[in-house]
C-alpha cells in the first residue's frame, strides 16, 4: 500500500520544466548593477531553485570576450536562482547556462503525458504509431539557455556567438536593430549543427501562461529538480498543437526558424529535441533549449564605430535641415532687396 505514495511522491520531487534566463529590464545602462534570474518552471513563473552543482557552464559574452562567471555568484530567493553582475561596456551581450544531465524514470502514462503537454510530439507520435504507448521511459535530460540584453546604445555582434552547448538557438539577425512589424531569423545547432524539422515554441511576455497550463488542470506530472507542473486532460495526438498566444514553428533544411515580431517586451524561443537511445538504462535522452530577449519601439545606434542617420522618406534628416536653412538665407535676401 505504501508503493504508489512512494511512486507518486518520487515523480514530483525528480521531475523539471523549462529553464529561462530573464531579466527586469534587457535594456541597461553601461558600468551599473545588474542582475539575471534563472527561471526553473515556466515563462511566467520559477517554481525552483537550480543547484549550484548542476551549473556546467555559466558565461557572459560581451565585446568579443567570454568570461566564465563563478556558480558562487549565485544566490536564491523565492525559488528564483539570481545572479548580480557589473554591465560593463555599451554593447548587445550574451548570457548563457548549461547544465548537468539528470535521468528519470516515468510509467508509460505519465511519459505521454509529459510529451504531450511539453510539446514532444514527434516522439509522441512515433510512439502512438509504433504501439508504445504502454511502454515506460528512462530518460536523461539537460538544459541549455541563453538570454540577449542591449547595454546602452552601441550594438556589437556578441549576440551571434556559439556557446558550443548541447543544443542552442542562435540569432541571425541582431533582435536590438529591429522593432515590431519585422521578423527575425533563428539558427537551432544540435551539437553543432543545423537541426532540420523540429518543432520550436515562440511566446512573449503578453501571450499568457505558457506550455505548463497553470490554469484549470487536473494532472499533476514533474521532472527532477524538486518542481511539480499540472496538466490538463491529454489532448489526441496531432500535429497542430498551439498554446494561447504561443507560436507552433518547425525549423527548415538549414535549421532555421522565422518569428514574426508582432510587438514590444520579452520574447522566447524553446525547444524540446528527444531520441531513442540504446544504452543500458535508458530508452531516451533529450536535450532542452530556450532563448529569451527583448524588443524595443526602436530606437538610434552605432553600429560598430560608425554612427547612422535614420531616414525618412528616402532622404536623411540632416537634408531637411540644410533645405530649411537655404530657404530662411533666401527669404532674408528676398526681404532686404525690397526694401
Amino acid at each position: 500500500m505504501k508503493k504508489a505514495p512512494i511512486a507518486i511522491l518520487a515523480i514530483l520531487l525528480l521531475c523539471s520544466h523549462d529553464l529561462f534566463l530573464k531579466m527586469d529590464g534587457h535594456f541597461i545602462p553601461p558600468n551599473t548593477n545588474a542582475t539575471i534570474k534563472l527561471f526553473n518552471g515556466t515563462f511566467e513563473r520559477s517554481e525552483n531553485v537550480i543547484a549550484r552543482n548542476r551549473m556546467l557552464d555559466v558565461s557572459l559574452v560581451g565585446h568579443g570576450q567570454r568570461t566564465k562567471v563563478d556558480t558562487t555568484a549565485w544566490y536564491e530567493k523565492d525559488s528564483i536562482t539570481f545572479l548580480k553582475f557589473r554591465s560593463g561596456k555599451e554593447g548587445t551581450w550574451l548570457a548563457g547556462v548549461s547544465t548537468a544531465s539528470r535521468n528519470i524514470a516515468l510509467p508509460a502514462a505519465d511519459f505521454n503525458s509529459y510529451l504531450e503537454h511539453d510539446g514532444v510530439l514527434d516522439m509522441l507520435q512515433w510512439r502512438s504509431e509504433n504501439n508504445a504507448m504502454d511502454t515506460d521511459a528512462v530518460e536523461r535530460y539537460s538544459k541549455h539557455v541563453k538570454t540577449l540584453f542591449q547595454v546602452g546604445e552601441k550594438l556589437t555582434d556578441d549576440w551571434k556567438t556559439v556557446l558550443g552547448y548541447p543544443i542552442e538557438f542562435v540569432p541571425l539577425e541582431n533582435p536590438y536593430d529591429i522593432h515590431p512589424g519585422h521578423s527575425l531569423r533563428f539558427k537551432l545547432l544540435l551539437q553543432g549543427k543545423p537541426l532540420q524539422n523540429q518543432l520550436v515554441y515562440v511566446g512573449n511576455d503578453h501571450s499568457g501562461q505558457d506550455h505548463a497550463h497553470e490554469e484549470a488542470s487536473n494532472k499533476e506530472h514533474a521532472h527532477e529538480d524538486g518542481t511539480v507542473h499540472t496538466h490538463d486532460e491529454v489532448e489526441p495526438v496531432g500535429e497542430t498543437h498551439e498554446h494561447t498566444g504561443v507560436q507552433q514553428l518547425r525549423t527548415d533544411e538549414n535549421g532555421e526558424v522565422t518569428v514574426s515580431i508582432s510587438g514590444t517586451g520579452v520574447w522566447y524561443l524553446r525547444t524540446i529535441y528527444m531520441e531513442q537511445v540504446e544504452e543500458e538504462g535508458l530508452t531516451h535522452e533529450s536535450n532542452w533549449a530556450t532563448l529569451t530577449f527583448a524588443i524595443g519601439d526602436g530606437h538610434s545606434h552605432e553600429h560598430g564605430e560608425e554612427a547612422h542617420d535614420h531616414v525618412e522618406d528616402g532622404l536623411p534628416s540632416y537634408s531637411y535641415w540644410i533645405g530649411s536653412l537655404v530657404l530662411v538665407g533666401l527669404l532674408f535676401f528676398w526681404f532686404n532687396r525690397k526694401k
